[in-house]
């Protein structure tokens, strides 16, 4: 029998703090016995007869193919909508597209660049709302991150999560509130040119102060890393930002994932996991790292036995189903 909070039920999600820290746990969980039931070859109707845009400005990969099999299994239907498909933020307002989707579709997962354009989207649409990724946060991505954390080591307690790399992206910023509101230690390594936001950090250490863990920010990684248990990265270099990408090598190329900083959370025989959001540049073939080979991880380490992207890819469609199911199902059908 599947279970989960009634309160989450015609929720959008925008970010984190959207949910209540019982809710985000529950959302998890909700994750983890959708995954089991798809194992168990059930292909459910929580879904039926729901429609679902995504609007994408950015490209996706796990995003789009997460969000569209995750309706399909359970008997819905996603439209995948780009720039050139709508004239959202163009010739039409945010706000006109949004009233106009909100009376077609049940509800709208946003993938782009501005964090106002998906919070105008829930304002003025009148269905739920899920950020897929903006400029400022990442929210879907947490939800797998943990899902995954999880299965590896059974728990999110008594963990925690190293950081390296850029400090104030997307991923980094809902990652370290994720943290705090699941009782994870966090820690950011990451030069002083990309320290977290002041305010974000300040945010999430108040969160993190009444769940009993801290919030660390090094410019030393291998300091750093010590005692972590789970070592995260993501690109150098955010989708817009591509004219910066010379200075974000030089500036984070001490901050890559290799072994020697693996070896230094002085985990390396006990509970350790390596994630990366993806796409990563690990290896010497890309058009990107042609010329100055891996990035932000070498192909050692995401080939090793530590690396659990791929569980961590996969579960991006149980925990965005999880997210559709408890705001759009109805709890009579289930």
């Amino acid at each position: 029998m599947l279970t989960w909070m009634d309160s989450l039920k015609g929720r959008s999600m925008m970010r984190l703090t959207s949910f209540t820290d019982e809710e985000m746990m529950n959302l998890i969980d909700l994750a983890a016995q959708l995954k089991a039931r798809r194992a168990a070859g059930v292909r459910g109707n929580l879904l039926a007869r729901k429609n679902i845009a995504l609007i994408f400005e950015k490209s996706s990969t796990r995003t789009r193919n997460s969000t569209l099999i995750a309706v399909r299994d359970e008997g819905g239907n996603g439209e995948y909508l780009t720039r050139p498909d709508i004239h959202f933020g163009k010739k039409e307002s945010v706000k006109d597209t949004a009233r106009v989707l909100g009376r077609i579709y049940d509800g709208i997962l946003f993938r782009g660049f501005r964090q106002a354009d998906c919070e105008d989207l829930a304002k003025y649409s009148g269905v739920p709302v899920w950020n897929g990724l903006t400029d400022d946060y990442h929210p879907t991505q947490i939800f797998a991150d943990f899902l995954t954390v999880r299965e590896t080591f059974g728990d999110l307690k008594d963990c925690t999560i190293a950081y390296v790399g850029d400090g104030r992206n997307n991923v980094a910023n809902s990652l370290m509130m994720g943290c705090a509101k699941c009782g994870i230690r966090y820690v950011c390594c990451c030069p002083k040119e990309l320290h977290p936001d002041e305010a974000v950090l300040a945010e999430a250490e108040a969160v993190a102060k009444r769940n009993g863990v801290d919030i660390r920010v090094f410019n030393d990684p291998q300091k750093g890393v010590r005692g972590a248990n789970v070592l995260y990265t993501d690109v150098w270099v955010s989708m817009g930002e591509e004219a910066k990408t010379a200075e974000r090598i030089r500036l984070l190329r001490p901050y890559q994932i290799n072994m020697d900083l693996m070896r230094a959370t002085g985990n390396l025989d006990g509970r350790l996991m390596f994630l990366h959001c993806l796409p990563a540049f690990h290896d010497f073939n890309t058009e990107v790292t042609k010329d100055c080979g891996a990035l932000e991880v070498t192909d050692e380490v995401f080939e090793s036995k530590y690396s659990k992207v791929f569980d961590e890819s996969e579960n991006r469609m149980h925990t965005i189903k999880a997210l559709l199911v408890s705001a759009l199902c109805d709890r009579a059908s289930v």
